[in-house]
């Protein structure tokens, strides 16, 4: 058969670059938290989390003109408190959970996020949980604990702020559901924006932790090309690629790839080997991911 008249294989091409995006992503996202962790050799939580969201924003804010996008903000004081949320909470508390937490198990605990948004969108915005829903979370509470051990009593401190992290993401992304609901905004100037605005109270936090400058090592340099350039503007850009090209389940796919890579990387490049209960809660909380992920893929499925 001639491949012009090929419609299925046309259909089939035109999906090559899409998954390629989306596995590019999973691979930038996920072997960030291990540059991270490195970067963190050199530098302050603080000052590398103010120095990486604003140099990203800067990114941003060139890669904007060239997509044809405004630079104007549109609802700027919700822009900041989404900012505070998912700048500001998220990204200072994932990196100051580096700090002693090692890359792969920071990375899993961050990744809670979803159940944390199942539960805040059913308090918050009335969607309650289905069946699914409730064994996706459920799962995810086992691998927390088998990850915590409460009965141990040996708990660190980095865990409790990665969750942290993790239930600032998540209010983040309730509270941009309610913005993009009472204000027209786009998606890439809000991220911009909210990213500028959200490094302004890290870069306060930054200077009233201040004790000593960054190491400026080719090391260091290029942990932070790669997390302001790579990890934010250049994702941001195959994020939303993705987010055209799929549907909202399988563009998710991303996100539950992001944790598996960084454990793997870290495992692999930091010799971060869990133990047997790390180990275990790692697998439910990422068996939990699939589960909500499946259940998107069907839904998107299903949509017309």
């Amino acid at each position: 058969m001639n491949p012009v008249h090929d419609p299925a294989g046309l259909k089939k091409r035109s999906y090559r670059l899409p998954v390629a995006a989306l596995v590019l992503l999973a691979l930038i996202w996920g072997y960030a938290w291990v540059v991270m962790k490195v970067a963190l050799d050199y530098v302050q939580p603080f000052t590398f989390s103010a120095m990486r969201t604003f140099f990203g924003a800067i990114a941003l804010f060139i890669v904007l003109p060239l997509m044809g996008r405004s630079l104007r903000p549109k609802a700027v004081w919700p822009t900041a408190i989404l900012g505070v949320l998912q700048t500001t909470g998220f990204v200072g508390m994932l990196t100051w959970a580096l700090v002693d937490g090692g890359a792969g198990k920071t990375s899993i605990l961050t990744y809670t996020m979803p159940f944390w948004l199942l539960l805040m969108a059913w308090v918050v915005l009335g969607e309650r949980l289905k069946g699914f829903q409730w064994v996706a979370v459920g799962l995810a509470l086992c691998g927390l604990i088998l990850i915590l051990a409460p009965w141990r009593l040996e708990g660190k401190a980095s865990d409790f702020i990665a969750i942290g992290g993790a239930v600032f993401w998540a209010a983040s992304a309730v509270y941009a559901k309610i913005l993009r609901k009472r204000h027209e905004v786009d998606l890439l100037s809000l991220t911009a924006w909210q990213m500028l605005l959200g490094s302004i109270p890290l870069i306060i936090i930054a200077a009233a932790t201040w004790s000593r400058p960054p190491e400026w090592t080719g090391t260091f340099i290029i942990a932070l090309v790669y997390v302001a350039i790579l990890g934010n503007a250049v994702a941001w850009i195959l994020w939303l690629y993705i987010l055209n090209s799929f549907s909202a389940g399988t563009a998710g796919l991303a996100t539950l790839l992001t944790p598996v890579i960084g454990i793997s990387s870290a495992w692999i490049q930091l010799g971060e080997q869990p133990g047997i209960m790390e180990g275990l809660g790692m697998i439910a909380i990422v068996g939990a991911l699939m589960l909500v992920a499946f259940r998107e893929m069907l839904r998107g499925r299903r949509s017309p």
